[in-house]
């Protein structure tokens, strides 16, 4: 029988309707969160040249549309190099930053001119046939950033290259609260009418920086940072970011390390988070942004994945962890009640609202020692240390309450207790009241672990 093709392309449609409608709720926390608030985004120079860039501007109007304040600092890197390599003017760096002479402003005014007016232009579709069908966004640019001189680094005069003084953030503010996308490119202005060209990065961190902002977004050629380099997780602390600057093993590019420095100063100055993401990955500003993992390279100024005491808030996310495993025979099963009443002897590892792991630490100090239970970690965030980074924080609460040792009741996971430490023991190691309730029935192994004092 033949299949019927009309009927082929129904399911496939009832396909993409059902993804389209799992996406949006989804992404749904992400657009109540980020509504009203303050991003700044770094685009290099590279996203122009890209066959990706209209579509990459088509998703910055998309954030706009969605309610999203937005300061866009565009860097001019390559269209500077290509201008004064068509001029035949040589271009001299120190350490990594470009000497600006009369002649090269003269070209650089150029080239950043005639890339923030195809920025502009972009940003002007209102076409039904493209992404921006029906958009009306307005941008503004201007005298926003004031600067002064690098003057004289190693002996040798820079001349016109600067380095931020200040921002308007009171204009800028403005702007924003009117609803307009504000531009802001490498290029910043002296009180004494003077013209400075500043690196695009120091522009986008220091405009982070100052208006407080809720996301600092760098895009970025090529593969995400944390695929390229051997060790490096998606989510970074700013010590670990800092690290990976001071790699010898695999050094960064001068543009990495440029744009690793911007969001490390932005989160050291008080930005929560800062994000590194691949512009040629296809919608990967969105799904960075409007997923609770996104794809990109994230540098935190807190603690991403949050471990703390859970809350009776928390109570459905440890049910949900538990009981699957309990119905699989993997944990003792224990009612919603019984699991309120313990709710502060439980402690949880969450991201952006969700619990992505949990423990409990059930003390007996009469005999110093306290029981490690109901350890599970969401589906999606296995393999990831999380069980790891729990059990390192009960043994730092273990020490804090005066126990010296820890045990567990398992009957599928003796090996990984034993790498962390445990010991196999018996029943009588056990407190005597934990032995009074030992079920005899799941026949439990004992292990036991001491807890060396720090």
């Amino acid at each position: 029988m033949n299949p019927d093709p009309m009927h082929n392309e129904e399911i496939a449609a009832d396909e993409t309707g059902t993804a389209l409608v799992a996406s949006l709720r989804a992404s749904a926390p992400y657009v109540h969160a980020h509504r009203g608030r303050t991003f700044v985004i770094y685009l290099p120079g590279e996203a122009a040249a890209s066959p990706r860039f209209a579509d990459l501007v088509y998703d910055i109007a998309l954030l706009h549309s969605l309610g999203v304040r937005l300061v866009v600092v565009f860097g001019a890197r390559p269209q500077i190099d290509t201008a004064l390599g068509a001029a035949g003017v040589e271009t001299c760096f120190v350490d990594d930053v470009r000497v600006t002479d009369a002649v090269s402003l003269g070209l650089i005014k150029h080239a950043v001119g005639a890339l923030q007016m195809d920025l502009e232009a972009l940003l002007s579709t209102s076409l039904a046939s493209t992404p921006m069908g029906g958009a009306r966004i307005a941008t503004v640019s201007g005298n926003l950033v004031t600067a002064r001189p690098v003057g004289i680094s190693r002996g040798v005069d820079h001349g016109h290259t600067g380095e931020v003084r200040r921002l308007d953030t009171t204009s800028i503010n403005a702007h924003l609260a009117r609803g307009h996308i504000v531009l802001l490119s490498c290029i910043g202005y002296s009180p004494s009418g003077e013209i400075f060209n500043l690196r695009a990065e120091e522009v986008a961190s220091a405009a982070a920086t100052a208006l407080s902002a809720d996301k600092f977004v760098l895009l970025h050629p090529g593969a995400a940072m944390h695929e390229r380099f051997a060790d490096t997780p998606p989510g970074l602390a700013v010590e670990a970011a800092r690290a990976l600057m001071d790699r010898g093993d695999t050094p960064l590019s001068p543009a990495d390390r440029a744009r690793l420095g911007a969001a490390v100063a932005a989160c050291q100055a008080g930005v929560e988070r800062s994000h590194l993401v691949s512009f040629e990955s296809d919608g990967a500003l969105l799904r960075e942004l409007y997923s609770r993992d996104g794809v990109g390279t994230m540098v935190a100024g807190d603690r991403y994945d949050d471990i703390r005491t859970a809350s009776p808030e928390d109570l459905g996310g440890v049910l949900a962890l538990i009981e699957p495993l309990a119905d699989a025979g993997l944990l003792v099963a224990r009612s919603r009640e019984v699991i309120e009443l313990d709710i502060d002897h439980y402690i949880v590892t969450a991201r952006d609202g969700l619990v992505t792991a949990c423990c409990a630490l059930m003390p007996y100090p009469d005999e110093a020692i306290g029981e490690l239970a109901c350890v599970a970690v969401h589906p999606s965030y296995r393999g990831q240390n999380r069980a790891a980074a729990l059990l390192d924080e009960v043994e730092g609460r273990a020490r804090e309450i005066g126990l010296d040792r820890l045990f567990v009741l398992t009957t599928k996971a003796p090996h990984w207790f034993i790498e962390h430490g445990f010991k196999a023991s018996s029943l009588d190691a056990l407190p005597v009241a934990k032995r009074a309730l030992y079920n005899y029935q799941r026949n439990s192994a004992v292990f036991i672990k001491t807890l060396t004092r720090r």
